[in-house]
């Protein structure tokens, strides 16, 4: 009988750990998995390349830290940070911590923001000025995450044991260190920017957006 009440308690703590995403968010989740197996084989290996350093610090009961970095961290490094907060969550991966720079900062762009919303994310402008910064919302029962342009090297990012992960191969080449990386790795996406002002606009950020769900749940769930 203490066997059973036991199994029951450990269950339900379990349970009250999982992340309730918002709604339409859930929704989103659950298309986007069935996208999974379109990802090219070639891509995979890269995405392979991030699993493998994640179950070796998740094995080792470490924290992982992922700090995507971009130009501007305005787009894609966003995107990344958040997407990949997410997927852990989704698969119950615990210690994981995801951030966000660029080689510059300007700001969170508003078209990224609503590609973002549009799949689910509850994001709330707060004070800044031209940087302002966001409390950003996935769930009932997570913390808020607090998103603004800043550059990599930020004191509110780590600096050391993290993993850099290059969005863009602009940023990539610009910044040929990252102090106290303990692993880099280049993974770039096309930037929705060049699309801004066209008919294509929503389309592509909105494209982008999903790109970076699927990989990042893919890269999650081999961990």
């Amino acid at each position: 009988m203490k066997i059973i009440i036991l199994t029951l308690t450990l269950l339900l703590s379990t349970a009250s750990m999982k992340a309730e995403f918002h709604p339409q968010l859930e929704d989103y989740l659950l298309s986007v998995l069935r996208e999974i197996e379109q990802i090219p084989e070639e891509r995979k290996a890269l995405l392979n390349e991030f699993s493998d350093y994640l179950r070796v610090k998740r094995e080792a009961g470490e924290e992982i830290r992922l700090n995507f970095i971009c130009t501007h961290n305005s787009r894609r490094s966003h995107m990344g940070q958040l997407w990949a907060q997410v997927a852990a969550d989704y698969y119950g991966i615990e210690k994981v911590f995801t951030f966000s720079g660029g080689t510059e900062a300007t700001a969170f762009d508003p078209k990224a923001i609503e590609a973002m919303e549009r799949s689910g994310f509850k994001i709330a402008k707060g004070i800044g000025g031209e940087n302002p910064r966001y409390q950003v919302s996935y769930g009932k029962n997570t913390p808020n995450m607090v998103l603004f342009s800043k550059k990599y090297d930020d004191p509110l990012n780590p600096t050391y044991g993290f993993a850099a992960i290059m969005t863009c191969s602009e940023a990539d080449e610009e910044c040929p260190l990252v102090r106290g990386a303990e692993r880099r790795l280049s993974l770039y996406y096309d930037d929705p920017k060049a699309f801004d002002g066209t008919p294509q606009e929503t389309a592509q950020y909105d494209e982008r957006c999903r790109q970076i769900a699927v990989e990042m749940l893919y890269v999650m769930s081999r961990v």
